[in-house]
């Protein structure tokens, strides 16, 4: 039992699908008073957007590290680098500047949200895996815009309206941690506060009875139509939630079924989760590098009486409307959802959603009303499903109660604040480094294309198709992964034909291989596998794959485009044949006009006519070779002005 402890932190956890054996032991562990000053270090970030138990071998506790100015803790560098580019991290930057005390993650937001539009709204499409997608440029801007709010308040004024702050919301901490004899000694299981109703949160006494009740039976997904991916009518979806972003002019909705579906990949049993629906809108509402939307600026500066800010006023009536239409046609689903997350910051984006309005979906005073409880980037598909997973995963932590202690404990009011005692980092184990070895020796293999030696070292080392990069990356996870992304057809081939590489399996951004592929080719390995493997092997429409593509078709794709290729080149070079000749005839046709008009200008009709050569040599003798050839460039040139105006002439 012990050794089958020490492999359940290395799970990915559903909340609504927990394992028996910690379902059935699990405790609530005393919660601090105080409010969090941040989320404890989680691991197992999820590497894809289904909701389901993942396998055991795809990560396990990693290295946490801290930030001391914000005391937040994290599980790996990548996310503290993230934290550093953050608008927190800035913020408190300027607070210790000016000697205050920093600001927890929680006041942060509540600071924010009374800015008229969220960064979060508005950064670029696609960003590096290691860079927040909010730019440098729009931080400034908003850190800019809340220092400057600041500024124009008096101290007192100022104090009066923190404290009004203070007393909005519970100032609980967003997770509640739990406990239980099957897990390692020091490891705690984390739920945000956020997916248990007011009622259940005030009974705290009974919250592990409350999530033994939420634990959904696996099913068998609801039938979907085929555009939007709306469900059919009279169709149980069973329990759902509903999230909505808007911000910058994105708008994104989803809703999503609680229940985890239950598929077979590669002869073992997966779980996913269920889209029900989902919509995003785009619409150009944001006046660029200045922040802020066109009708907050009318309403501080005036109407402005440019073509972009009538284009600006337009596309906010336009996103309004196309808004309030979608959610009155997911009325039913969001009046039957359990909870509904939002992020809607700024009067306009609230009034939105929220109206009033005839035949309003979204209720200000609904209970069911969530705000995430976490920093969220823009408004889109990928992003609703990363916070749903961030939602319903359950965080684990391998902090120590004596630090866990120090950290609840009352800080002074001093500036200087005390250091956070940094967790050793604990020693790698022998599969550990065995990993990271395979890892650095199959990236330089595939990197070099060397697929028959690839294929040796998987078969030679009992290599899974599965296997997960170590240290994790989150843009490429797996040797598939890595090898779409270089556009590396042979590689990806033999990946899926000959090892069994799964084609599903997403990175952190919610990506499978085949949307990493940047040519044709690449995506061509891909269809060909699919016929090669069959519609059964794996689940290729959730892979993204298109219809197959077998050899013969790839062939004769090939030398269809081949020869059409060579008719265009034929064609080509028979075009400037006619062309060549129409321009000789049409000189020739030019100078015996020339001979006739000198002859009838009063020479002797007798007299011999020099030919066109003899006028040239005739006109170059005596010149040197240098000043020959600029006569001869002369005169091609002005023969080609002639044929070019006499052609525009005939036109």
């Amino acid at each position: 039992m012990a050794q089958k402890g020490e492999q359940l932190p290395q799970r990915p956890l559903y909340v609504f699908d927990l394992p028996e054996e910690i379902l059935s032991t699990i405790t609530l562990k005393n919660q601090p008073d105080r409010p969090s000053q941040g989320t404890p270090p989680q691991t197992n970030v999820p590497t894809n957007n289904d909701s389901e138990n993942s396998d055991p071998e795809e990560g396990g506790p990693t290295k946490a590290t801290s930030c001391n100015l914000c005391g937040l803790s994290f599980a790996t560098v990548t996310d503290q680098r993230t934290h550093v580019r953050s608008d927190l991290h800035g913020y408190n930057l300027k607070q210790k500047i000016k000697g205050l005390k920093p600001v927890s993650e929680a006041d942060f937001e509540k600071l924010i949200g009374d800015l008229d539009e969220s960064i979060s709204g508005s950064e670029s499409e696609e960003s590096d895996d290691d860079e927040d997608e909010d730019g440098n440029k729009q931080k400034d801007s908003t850190l800019s815009a809340l220092l400057k709010k600041q500024a124009k308040i008096a101290n007192p004024e100022f104090d009066e309206f923190a404290s009004s702050k203070k007393q909005r919301g519970s100032g609980k901490p967003p997770m509640l941690w739990f406990t239980s004899p099957s897990l390692p000694e020091n490891t705690s299981l984390g739920i945000y506060r956020a997916i248990f109703s007011v009622a259940e949160q005030e009974e705290e006494a009974h919250i592990v009875e409350t999530l033994k009740n939420k634990q959904v039976p696996l099913t068998q997904p609801p039938k979907l139509k085929q555009d939007g991916g709306i469900a059919l009518p009279s169709t149980d979806i069973g329990p759902h939630y509903f999230l909505c972003m808007i911000g910058g002019g994105h708008f994104a909705a989803m809703i999503v079924a609680l229940a985890p579906k239950l598929s077979k990949k590669s002869g073992v049993d997966e779980r996913s989760a269920t889209v029900i629906a989902h919509k995003t809108f785009h619409r150009y509402t944001t006046r660029r590098k200045q922040g802020g939307s066109q009708s907050s600026n009318d309403s501080a500066k005036g109407a402005a009486h440019s073509a972009g800010s009538s284009l600006r006023r337009y596309n906010e009536a336009a996103l309004t409307t196309e808004v309030r239409e979608l959610l009155t046609s997911w009325k039913t689903m969001i009046d039957s959802a359990e909870l509904i997350f939002i992020r809607a910051t700024g009067t306009t984006n609230r009034r939105t959603l929220f109206g009033p309005y005839e035949g309003q979906a979204l209720r200000n005073n609904d209970p069911r009303n969530r705000g995430f409880p976490f920093s969220t980037r823009r408004a889109t598909e990928k992003e609703l499903m990363r916070c749903f997973v961030e939602l319903t995963r359950v965080k684990q932590s391998t902090i120590d109660e004596a630090t866990l202690a120090a950290l609840n404990a009352p800080q002074p009011d001093a500036k200087p604040t005390p250091t956070p005692q940094k967790p050793k980092a604990p020693k790698p184990s022998k599969e550990e480094e065995e990993a990271a070895l395979h890892t650095t020796q199959i990236m330089a293999l595939a990197k070099r294309s060397k697929v028959p030696a690839l294929l040796n070292y998987l078969k030679t080392n009992s290599i899974p198709p599965t296997f997960a990069f170590v240290p994790p990356n989150h843009h490429t996870p797996t040797p598939l992964h890595l090898a779409a992304s270089m556009n590396s057809a042979p590689i990806v081939t033999a990946l899926l034909t000959k090892a069994g590489a799964d084609p599903t399996i997403m990175n952190d951004d919610a990506r499978t291989p085949f949307t990493l592929a940047g040519d044709r080719a690449t995506r061509d390995a891909f269809r060909f596998a699919r016929s090669e493997l069959g519609e059964t092997a794996f689940d290729w429409d959730t892979a993204g794959v298109p219809s197959p593509l077998t050899k013969n078709e790839l062939e004769k794709r090939e030398a269809r485009e081949k020869s059409e290729k060579e008719a265009d080149e034929k064609t080509e070079a028979a075009r400037r044949k006619v062309e060549t000749e129409r321009l000789r005839k049409e000189s020739e046709a030019e100078e015996a006009k020339k001979r006739e008009q000198r002859v009838g200008k009063g020479k002797t009709l007798g007299a011999p006519v020099k030919s066109y050569g003899e006028k040239r040599e005739e006109e170059t003798r005596g010149l040197t070779p240098e000043a020959r050839a600029r006569m001869e460039r002369e005169r091609r040139a002005r023969a080609a002005e002639e044929r070019m105006r006499r052609l525009a002439g005939g036109n």
